[in-house]
């Protein structure tokens, strides 16, 4: 009987009743096989024969948890970011999955995909041999002809898949159901039956089975010290946490720290060329991650090719919020802004700069941009770029069907002492990719027990940043809920209120055609609201690799389109596509805006004769943890 109090029990009775279903037939079809019951009460059946591996695992397991006694670690790793336990509850009372005619097409396409199954196997009255192999159904957790060469596990994986695809058929056939509630559905019922892969648990993983078998169960050993480690800290651990030293192997083009306040460091780049552009050019990197995203590594790095390019370039550097930062709002990151700009025109003498903002940062730096206008302040900025930033939320990607009263309630008790640990933030969105950022980590590093690679991007995703509690807060209530930024005079910052209809200045706009976090069509809409010449460009890949795309990579394309156009399908429609990275057009559009030359001397060249600097890059902000 189903547990009423348990949101997954609906889930959880079909799988045993599938498991049950598939025992029967394949005792039929295959007289003396045998399937272990993976939804049994008892769990899986002891690990036997191996009694070093089953003593360290249970030795590992005890002193972790006499561990747990003293530590809340193991309890953040396993917080709520976007309120699973809400969306589990809201499945279980609005999915369908009790209805007879429901369970009935169920079953009945179960019984076909077995036979069609097993025939290809030559078992059952639909045997045939002559058949390619072919299976119904494919997806890449099940790539590796260890799913596809065995009855067993190709039942077992044809089984989930088809279950799984139901499942979401199920969320899109509820009537009078709101799309936003819809949304959510949606999400909850795509990562439970990520969660419910058969490739995550070792009894039904053909890979971990034979590994296990092979390594007499040291594998699991492993796994087992990962896990509890990875527990201990409160994070999933992606790559070899040794393999990266910020300002050793990452982030280390040269430079010095010119300029700090509480809230951020400014860095200075020494120039690599006789002169550089007169006006010089700052990056506002988002404050929810480390700014050396954009300086993994020489080869990677945007801010040592843009230094290359003849380009005097300056980075703020966000500190990790701790308590001393509860106050801290959506003011202060836009009087950061404008105080880096002064600092910069003062210390080299010009009359304005070039900006970045990326991702928030550049949702912050538009805010900015109006603020200067209102106050007739704008000439400061010569032009201004955005990387994969939105100002309009109303098509802001999956994050947008989170933010309710419920989910901000929920965040807000995840806070302490003024701040919210970068940790849950690191969580929310390792869910929204489960597949590739959780459930692929867990059989790797838990189930195969295998060895971290060394990775500096994934190092970088994992390298979290706290963030003030109060902004962050009114961040997703103001902007990602009300979608207030886009409404003349809705929000304000130091006493100016702010209209983006007022921004005049040139504009460079990327967007990254798979990104999932800023989608494309909402990374457009900016298009929308200002008003002065802009540039789109649409970028390959995503997020990430949309932007940190150096031309040396060879990877991916970006396209343009010069016509006029009202929306982003007519950009994609009539865009020319380029081969490899869109930095080449980036700066040839960057010295439109102004050519004029001057040598790399003087306060040019940070830490120079005379020049007062604070310490060498990439500062001691982004070392803090």
């Amino acid at each position: 009987m189903t547990d009423k109090t348990d949101p997954a029990a609906p889930f959880t009775e079909i799988m045993r009743a599938q498991s049950e279903a598939m025992r029967e037939m394949m005792s039929k079809f295959m007289p003396g096989a045998q399937m272990p019951d993976i939804t049994s009460e008892a769990g899986p059946p002891p690990m036997t024969g191996w009694p070093e591996a089953a003593s360290a695992l249970q030795k590992m397991w005890l002193d972790f948890q006499a561990e747990q006694k003293t530590g809340d670690a193991a309890k953040l790793a396993l917080t709520d970011p976007l309120h699973w336990a809400g969306l589990m509850q809201n499945w279980y009372q609005q999915m369908p999955i009790g209805e007879p005619e429901k369970q009935q097409r169920l079953w009945t396409e179960s019984l076909a995909l077995w036979q069609n199954v097993l025939g290809r196997f030559g078992f059952g009255p639909d045997a045939d041999l002559t058949k390619d192999g072919e299976l119904p159904r494919k997806d890449r957790r099940f790539a590796d002809d260890k799913w596809t060469k065995q009855p067993a596990f190709a039942l077992i994986h044809q089984t989930y898949l088809l279950m799984s695809e139901r499942l979401q058929d199920m969320v899109d056939e509820i009537e009078g159901l709101p799309e936003s509630k819809r949304e959510q559905l949606r999400f909850a019922t795509r990562a439970m039956t990520e969660a419910m892969s058969p490739a995550n648990f070792p009894l039904t993983n053909p890979l971990v089975l034979e590994k296990t078998v092979e390594t007499k169960g040291q594998n699991l050993v492993r796994g087992m010290e990962h896990f509890t480690n990875d527990l201990k800290k409160g994070q999933l651990t992606h790559v070899d946490p040794d393999a990266f030293k910020v300002g050793e192997n990452i982030a280390i083009t040269p430079g010095k720290v010119v300029y700090e306040t509480d809230l951020f460091q400014l860095i200075q780049y020494s120039p690599t060329t006789d002169k550089v552009l007169e006006t010089p050019l700052v990056i506002f990197p988002p404050w929810i991650n480390r700014f050396y995203i954009l300086d993994l590594n020489p080869k990677k790095s945007f801010v040592r090719w843009a230094v290359e390019q003849g380009i005097s370039t300056f980075m703020v550097s966000w500190k990790s919020a701790d308590a001393s930062m509860a106050d801290v709002v959506w003011d202060d990151y836009i009087l950061a802004q404008i105080d880096a700009i002064e600092h910069i025109r003062k210390r080299l003498k010009v009359p304005s700069v070039h900006a970045i903002g990326y991702c928030v940062a550049g949702t912050t730096l538009a805010a900015t941009l109006a603020i200067l206008h209102r106050r007739k302040q704008q000439d400061i900025v010569k032009s201004a770029t955005f990387f994969t930033a939105q100002v309009d939320f109303g098509n802001a990607g999956e994050l947008l069907h989170f933010i309710d009263d419920q989910q901000l309630e929920s965040i807000e008790q995840l806070t302490s002492d003024g701040y919210l640990d970068g940790r849950y933030m690191a969580a929310a969105f390792n869910m929204l990719r489960g597949t590739d950022l959780i459930w692929n980590y867990w059989i790797n590093n838990y189930l195969m027990g295998n060895g971290y690679p060394a990775f500096d991007l994934l190092h970088w995703n994992g390298d979290v940043t706290n963030l003030p509690a109060k902004w962050h807060q009114a961040y997703l209530r103001d902007l990602y809920r009300d979608n207030k930024l886009v409404t003349p005079d809705a929000m304000s910052a130091d006493g100016t209120a702010i209209d983006l209809k007022l921004v005049e200045t040139p504009t460079y706009i990327q967007a990254g055609r798979e990104d999932h976090i800023a989608p494309a069509e909402s990374v457009w809409r900016m298009t929308d609201h200002f008003q002065g010449p802009m540039r789109f460009v649409l970028a390959g890949s995503g997020h990430i690799a949309g932007v940190v795309n150096p031309p040396g990579s060879g990877k991916y394309q970006y396209w343009l389109n010069d016509d006029n156009v009202a929306s982003l399908d007519e950009f994609i429609a009539g865009a020319t596509e380029t081969a490899g990275s869109w930095w080449p057009d980036w700066i040839e559009w960057l010295r439109s805006q102004d050519s004029n030359m001057v040598a790399a001397k003087g306060k040019r060249r940070p830490g120079g004769k005379n020049d007062k600097v604070i310490e060498d890059a990439p500062g001691r902000y982004v070392k803090s943890r």
